[in-house]
C-alpha cells in the first residue's frame, strides 16, 4: 500500500510551491500554532483553493465548489440550521439512501456516523474552501455572515490596515499566551473595554490584570483567536465555543475557547489545559492522611455512586481523574460522559455531550450500560432522568462517580431528593459525597510565622488555646511567587460516607443539619472549615486563605 504523501509533497507535485517555501511556511505553523495550508495562506505563498485542491489528493476526496452550485431546496431542507452549525458542513445533494455534503476540514469524515444516526442515511463527503462554505451556511441556513474568498492572513487583518500589520498580531497573541503560561495561569480573559483591551490572568483562582492592549487592535486580536479556534469569525453576534491546540514552550497545550458577545466587543475566555499540571496523582490532592485512606476504600468499592460537590473551578474534574487514574487497570473498563472532555485519559473510553444533536448526558449514559462497564464517570447530574439512570447503574452492580453543584457535602443528598428522585433510592444507591473547595498554597520560599490575632482565630472557630505550642505562617511575597505570598493551590476537603443511620435518616425525608450532624457524629466527618485549619497548623496555608474560601464561622 503507497504510504500517505504530506500535504507539502503534494503543493511541490503540483507546482505551487518550492521545498524552501514549504520550511519556510513549517516554521512559521509551528511558531504560530497554524496548520501547514493555513500557514502557506498566511503567508501568501497560495490560495485557499489551491490548499483545499491539495487536501482532497491527499484524502481521496472530490473538491466542490460552492460558489458555482446552487443548492436545491430539496436539499437545503435534509437538515435544519442546528445540525448544520453542529457538524459545520452543508449538503450538497441527495442519490437514493446517500447523501453528499461539503465539508472544510479532511478530519470531519470522522464524524461520519454520528451524522449518519442524525440524517438516517449514508453520508458522502466532499471539501469546500472554507469561505465559500461560511458563505453557503450563511445564505442556506442563515448560520453566521459571509466572508470575502480570502486566505487566513487577510481575514485576521480585515479591521486592522492590511497585511503588513499580521506578523505583529501573530507574535502579540503567541507572546501573550506563552506569558499565561508561565504565570502558571488556569484562564486567559481578553476583555474588549471602552478604551482599551484588558487582559487578565487567573492565576491560584483569582484574577490580575497582565496587560492592556489598544483599541484599535481589539478586531484583529479576536480574529487570530477565532481562526486558531477553528470559529466563524465573521460571526459576531452569537456565543461561540472552539479549541486550539498549541506547542507552548516545548509542551502540547490545548486551550477551551469561549467567546461571548458583550457591549464593548466580544469577551474571550480561554481554559489552558496542561496535562503536564493539571493530570495530578491522588497523593497530590492535598488530603490528610485518615481521608486520604477513606478515599481510597471508597472509590475501590464494585459499586455505588461516590459524588463530589462544590462551585465551578473548585477542583472537582480534577479529583475525580485523579481517581480515575488509581482505577485505570487492563481488567476494568471505565466509560466517561462529560461535557466537555478536558484531557484524553490513556485506556479509558471518553464520550462527550453534544447537545446540538442531543446527545445529551442521560442518552450517552443509556448506552454506556449496554458497553458493560465497571466504572462509570457522569461528568454533571443536572436533570431527574440522568440522576435515576445513574442510580439505576449503581444498583446494578457499576461504580458511578459524579458531581453536584452544592455548597457542602450533606446539600447533595436533599439536592437529589428535590430534583425527584425517590429518597428510598438516594439512601441506597450513594456510597459517599466529597464537598471540597480549593486554597492557595503558601509559597514556600516566603512564608514567615503570624502572630495570632484573637479576632481572626475566633472567625474560624479556633481558640489561642488550639495553637498553642504550634507555628502559624502568613504570606509575604517574593519572586518566585510574583509577590503574592501563594504558590500553588491545595484542596480542602469533607468527606461523608453513608452508613446505616445516615440511609435511614435519608429515606425519611431528614433536613441537611440533621445529616450532617449524624455524619460528624457517626464518621467522625469534618467540615471543609475544619480541614482548612488542619492545613493551617501544618503550616500549608494561611488563617486569610481559608477565611477567604469558607467564610467565618461568626457569620452562621
Amino acid at each position: 500500500m503507497e504510504p500517505r504523501k504530506r500535504l507539502g509533497e503534494i503543493l511541490i507535485q503540483m507546482g505551487l510551491v518550492t521545498p524552501g517555501k514549504v520550511e519556510d511556511a513549517l516554521t512559521h505553523a509551528k511558531r504560530t500554532a497554524l496548520k501547514l495550508g493555513e500557514a502557506l495562506i498566511d503567508l501568501n505563498m497560495v490560495t485557499e483553493e489551491q490548499v483545499v485542491k491539495a487536501l482532497c489528493r491527499q484524502n481521496k476526496l472530490p473538491f466542490v465548489d460552492l460558489t458555482k452550485v446552487k443548492l436545491r431546496e430539496e436539499v437545503v431542507d435534509l437538515i435544519d440550521s442546528r445540525v448544520c452549525e453542529e457538524y459545520d458542513m452543508v449538503p450538497i445533494k441527495k442519490q437514493g439512501n446517500q447523501i453528499f455534503v461539503a465539508i472544510r476540514d479532511p478530519n470531519q469524515v470522522y464524524q461520519a456516523d454520528g451524522l449518519q444516526f442524525v440524517l438516517n442515511a449514508e453520508v458522502k463527503f466532499a471539501l469546500a474552501t472554507p469561505s465559500a462554505l461560511t458563505n453557503a451556511k450563511a445564505e442556506y441556513y442563515g448560520v453566521g455572515e459571509k466572508v470575502a474568498a480570502r486566505g487566513a492572513a487577510a481575514m485576521l487583518a480585515a479591521d486592522a490596515e492590511e497585511e503588513d500589520d499580521d506578523a505583529p498580531i501573530i507574535r502579540l497573541v503567541h507572546q501573550t499566551l506563552e506569558e499565561a503560561l508561565r504565570a502558571r495561569a488556569s484562564d486567559i480573559h481578553v476583555e474588549p473595554m471602552v478604551d482599551r483591551v484588558r487582559i487578565r490572568l487567573r492565576v491560584d483562582g483569582l484574577c490580575f490584570e497582565a496587560k492592556s492592549l489598544p483599541k484599535d487592535i481589539q478586531g484583529a486580536v479576536l480574529s487570530r483567536l477565532k481562526i486558531m479556534a477553528h470559529m466563524d469569525i465573521a460571526e459576531k453576534r452569537k456565543p461561540q465555543d472552539g479549541r486550539i491546540q498549541v506547542t507552548l514552550l516545548g509542551r502540547e497545550i490545548d486551550l477551551r475557547v469561549s467567546a461571548l458577545p458583550a457591549t464593548h466587543g466580544e469577551s474571550m475566555v480561554m481554559r489552558i489545559l496542561d496535562k503536564e499540571v493539571a493530570l495530578v496523582e491522588l497523593p497530590e490532592l492535598g488530603f490528610d492522611p485518615d481521608d486520604y485512606a477513606r478515599f481510597q476504600r471508597i472509590i475501590t468499592k464494585p459499586n455505588g455512586i461516590f459524588l463530589v460537590t462544590g462551585p465551578t473551578g473548585s477542583g472537582k474534574t480534577t479529583s475525580l481523574y485523579a481517581a480515575l487514574k488509581e482505577l485505570n487497570q487492563p481488567n476494568v473498563k471505565i466509560i466517561t460522559a462529560e461535557n466537555p472532555i478536558e484531557y484524553h485519559l490513556k485506556g479509558i473510553n471518553q464520550c462527550e455531550v453534544r447537545h446540538g444533536i442531543g446527545l445529551d448526558f442521560s442518552r450517552i449514559l443509556r448506552s454506556m450500560l449496554r458497553q458493560a462497564p465497571n466504572i462509570i464517570l457522569v461528568g454533571e447530574i443536572r436533570d431527574l432522568e440522568t440522576a435515576e439512570i445513574a442510580i439505576q447503574a449503581a444498583l446494578t452492580g457499576h461504580l458511578v462517580f459524579s458531581t453536584l453543584h452544592t455548597n457542602d457535602a450533606a446539600s447533595a443528598l436533599t439536592r437529589l431528593i428535590d430534583m425527584g428522585v425517590k429518597p428510598f433510592l438516594v439512601s441506597t444507591a450513594v456510597l459517599a459525597i466529597m464537598a471540597q473547595r480549593l486554597v492557595r498554597a503558601l509559597c514556600n520560599n516566603c512564608k514567615a510565622p503570624w502572630e495570632t490575632e484573637p479576632v481572626k482565630l475566633a472567625a474560624l472557630g479556633m481558640t489561642e488555646e488550639t495553637v498553642e505550642g504550634r507555628t502559624i505562617y502568613k504570606a509575604v511575597g517574593c519572586k518566585e511567587c510574583r509577590h503574592e505570598g501563594y504558590r500553588g493551590r491545595k484542596g480542602l476537603f469533607e468527606l461523608f460516607e453513608m452508613d446505616a443511620r445516615i440511609r435511614d435518616l435519608t429515606f425519611k425525608g431528614a433536613s441537611t443539619q440533621d445529616l450532617r450532624a449524624q455524619a460528624r457524629a457517626s464518621c467522625g466527618m469534618l467540615t471543609l472549615r475544619e480541614d482548612g485549619i488542619r492545613k493551617i497548623l501544618s503550616g500549608l496555608t494561611s488563617v486569610d486563605e481559608v477565611l477567604r474560601v469558607t467564610g467565618s464561622a461568626l457569620e452562621i
